[in-house]
């Protein structure tokens, strides 16, 4: 049981990797200064085989913590395109993406340490079981129990503790929220928070006050165990930065959820 009294500790993480050839869309070496786990794309929204051993290096050598980021096979789409995708097939793709990732971990000295799942798939694992269950029996048939880090109360982390799988509950400090505590649909207005202030706001009060204000103006209690920093906005490495420095001096501890990650001193 968490102590009440014990100051907060949150994870950091950001999506990185997300490039393909000679088109790169993500800072890599400058979030890797700052978050303490990296989403990296598996090759299927984003990443080739160069991009994933290099973002596995320099996480490796920043004492990050390298979490596969699965996603439909949408790399025109980058993997926000609603998919539909037999369940037995999806699962077959999600060990496959998790697989080629853990290769490169191991190179660089480390191992895929968790799972989140992208863009189109993340949100429909929010509330589609069987698409959620998919993606849980691909993770199980990769081999190590493998923690999900996914939303609060979602079905992806209902079949993850079904399946005996340790979760990881996240939030976006970018994201607008609906009542219901998910996130608004990125094709509706106001759906991604772009001024800076009100980013660093949202994230002290996620990582702090276990609240944040909802598209309507009211109060959602939200529990966190990491807050997702994007990756793929313009300035999102300077914003990170900015995250963290504010989020240390209210007093938070900057620590990652998984074994051997990097800590407070990085």
């Amino acid at each position: 049981m968490t102590d009440p009294a014990a100051p907060p500790v949150i994870d950091l993480n950001a999506d990185l990797g997300e490039g393909f050839g000679r088109w790169q869309l993500t800072d890599d070496d400058a979030l890797l200064s700052v978050v303490t786990s990296a989403n990296v794309a598996c090759g299927f929204h984003a990443g080739d085989p160069s991009t994933m051993r290099r973002v596995c290096d320099r996480a490796a050598e920043h004492g990050v913590v390298i979490g596969a980021q699965v996603s439909y096979r949408d790399l025109a789409g980058f993997g926000r395109r609603a998919m539909e995708v037999p369940p037995d097939e999806l699962a077959d793709e999600i060990t496959y993406q998790i697989g080629a990732l853990e290769v490169f971990a191991r190179a660089a000295g480390a191992r895929v340490g968790y799972v989140k799942p992208h863009g189109a798939l993340y949100n429909r694992c929010v509330h589609d079981e069987e698409q959620a269950t998919a993606v849980i029996a691909g993770i199980r048939a990769a081999g190590d129990a493998l923690p999900v880090l996914g939303l609060p109360g979602s079905q992806l982390h209902r079949a993850a503790r079904d399946a005996r799988l340790p979760v990881v509950t996240e939030a976006f400090a970018d994201r607008a929220y609906t009542a219901r505590g998910t996130l608004v649909p990125r094709r509706e207005p106001g759906a991604v928070i772009h001024d800076g202030d009100e980013v660093v706001k949202r994230a002290l009060g996620m990582a702090r006050d276990r609240t944040v204000t909802t598209i309507d103006g009211e109060q959602h209690t939200i529990t966190a165990r990491s807050l997702c920093l994007h990756g793929d906005t313009p300035g999102a490495a300077v914003l990170a930065r900015r995250v963290r420095a504010e989020l240390t001096a209210a007093g938070v501890h900057i620590r990652s959820f998984a074994p051997g990650g990097a800590g407070d001193a990085v």
